[in-house]
């Protein structure tokens, strides 16, 4: 693998993720309303409910009393009211499947730009023709746009840390997020699900004709962390630590399934045969 290739390419496709409004607008607009916007307009309907999220939430509460012995069921007893309780699950599982939306819609957003993006802007033949091998190009591809998912992902993580902290400061008095399960979430599920939508993307990019018919085709992968979501408000499943983990270890298997089979497929005239035309 030439590095110096890698470095270049990834360089070179980060900076027209930045020129390209259609690429980079949603990878900034949908971070800031989860992470700022979204903990602070939960916190603030706690607060200001006279009893009536509770209710709403109940099928969670009963739900709870009946989990066996563990972390979690300790924390929402140590709790002293319903409102702590619910604003205590609703950020720290409830809402784990937000943290998965995030890199996989910035990933795919970026990763199906990678070679169809090229042949809209009428650079895909130089980089094909380019002394180059399709390792390098294919790792530069998805490092361009694994690094901007991750990068992103952290710093909503981070921004809705302390909005979640500092807005419900009134409520509990003390920092009460993140809870463990946030840490294999956030160093194994997160980059795993990132490198599983760019591996799909990237194949999907060098199928289509344009960025759009990509992303329509890439948003598919948003469906099961939908399902996931309502899995977590309807209090049918909780993501917690082990289940997390065990997530990321099979997705991590997965993604070397699939990085085995692409890279053995890798094949510059094909390529060209399928996109230059």
């Amino acid at each position: 693998m030439n590095r110096r290739a890698v470095i270049a390419i990834t360089r070179k496709d980060i900076r027209s993720i930045t020129a390209n409004i259609q690429v980079w607008l949603p990878m900034v607009m949908i971070p800031i309303f989860f992470s700022v916007l979204l903990p602070i307009i939960v916190v603030f309907a706690a607060r200001a409910s006279k009893g009536d999220i509770v209710s709403d939430m109940q099928i969670i509460l009963d739900m709870l009393e009946k989990l066996p012995e563990s972390s979690l069921k300790r924390i929402m007893g140590s709790l002293r009211t319903d409102q702590q309780r619910i604003v205590y699950i609703m950020f720290n599982y409830l809402m784990s499947p937000f943290f998965l939306i995030i890199p996989v819609m910035i990933a795919s957003t970026v990763s199906i730009d990678s070679f169809v993006g090229e042949k809209e802007r009428g650079t895909l033949e130089g980089l094909l023709l380019a002394p180059v091998n399709m390792l390098s190009i294919f790792a530069a591809k998805v490092l361009a746009a694994f690094l901007p998912a991750i990068g992103v992902s952290l710093v909503s993580f981070v921004l809705f840390a302390i909005c979640a902290n500092v807005s419900a400061w009134p409520l509990f008095g003390r920092v009460f997020f993140p809870h463990i399960n946030w840490a294999p979430l956030v160093l194994l599920v997160m980059p795993a699900v990132s490198l599983f939508a760019i591996l799909i993307n990237v194949f999907i990019s060098t199928r289509v004709s344009t960025f759009q018919a990509g992303y329509q085709l890439g948003g598919i992968l948003v469906l099961p962390l939908v399902a996931v979501m309502i899995g977590q408000f309807t209090g049918f499943m909780l993501l917690d630590t082990g289940i997390l983990f065990a997530v990321g270890v099979i997705l991590m298997i997965i993604d070397y399934a699939l990085l085995r089979i692409i890279v053995k497929r890798l094949d510059r005239a094909w390529l060209f045969e399928s996109q230059v035309r």
